[in-house]
């Protein structure tokens, strides 16, 4: 059974469907147990189509109508009118529409999931924030994509998914100076656990900035971590510290109903 987490804001917008849905639920075996929705894996294709067909349903709508991009950390978000084919993917990192059916999903696996809604004028997106897109401005250029489609953003929603947690993201002085060298006041992201211990970056805290600072009418951190949940979660981190071959994918989905 599929056991997706939810935006109690997201649930209050009406004719909205959405779902930030863990590893439960699918078909994949192995490192990709069991619902990795991936096609960038080297999981089983089969398996991969599987779980995200069982997404579909889920929200709603049929397999070939749940679209995600070539997530690649960039500033780029486009408005979606037609389904395309997973070897159609366009290279981009948010989604955006207001075609009632189609479902738009973000793909991560520690990097956060953002979903959009303006529940008003019908406008519904999808963002893929890692670190490097957040910096980079994919948050406002999802609301600015939102805008031209006719939504508002004191009207907008945006639920911010799971993703790694401050106390699980370690980082090394350079990724703090880049950051800082953005905005100075970008250091107050970056936390010392206790003297000679690696510094931390909060990624949820910073994602919740930067979508306060543009203006977003509601947010909502669900504030769950990838990390520290490896029965509910994939995460990169983990997979790496484990030494493990390879990593699943949960995907984060919105629709218009």
């Amino acid at each position: 059974m599929l056991e997706p987490v939810q935006s109690s804001a997201l649930c209050r917008a009406p004719n909205v469907a959405h779902g930030f849905f863990t590893r439960a639920g699918g078909v994949s075996t192995g490192v990709y147990a069991s619902l990795n929705c991936g096609l960038g894996s080297d999981d089983e294709r089969a398996a991969v189509i599987e779980n995200r067909a069982r997404v579909a349903r889920h929200l709603g709508t049929d397999a070939a109508r749940l679209l995600t991009c070539h997530q690649c950390h960039s500033a780029t978000a486009i408005l979606v009118d037609t389904p395309w084919t997973p070897h159609a993917q366009p290279r981009a990192d948010a989604l955006v529409t207001i075609v009632p059916g189609l479902a738009l999903g973000a793909l991560a696996a520690d990097c956060t999931p953002v979903l959009f809604a303006d529940p008003v004028a019908r406008v519904v997106g999808a963002a893929h924030a890692g670190w490097k897109g957040a910096l980079a401005g994919i948050l406002e250029a999802t609301l600015a994509v939102m805008e031209q489609a006719g939504a508002k953003r004191a009207d907008i929603v945006a639920a911010v998914g799971p993703c790694i947690s401050q106390g699980s993201y370690e980082v090394g002085p350079e990724f703090e100076a880049t950051f800082c060298a953005s905005d100075p006041t970008n250091g107050r992201f970056f936390q010392q656990p206790n003297a000679g211990a690696r510094t931390h970056f909060d990624l949820p805290g910073f994602v919740v900035h930067r979508l306060a600072a543009a203006g977003t009418g509601t947010i909502d951190d669900l504030s769950a971590c990838t990390y520290t949940h490896p029965n509910r979660f994939f995460s990169f981190r983990r997979t790496t510290h484990g030494r493990e071959s390879d990593y699943g994918r949960q995907i984060s989905a919105v629709m218009l109903a």
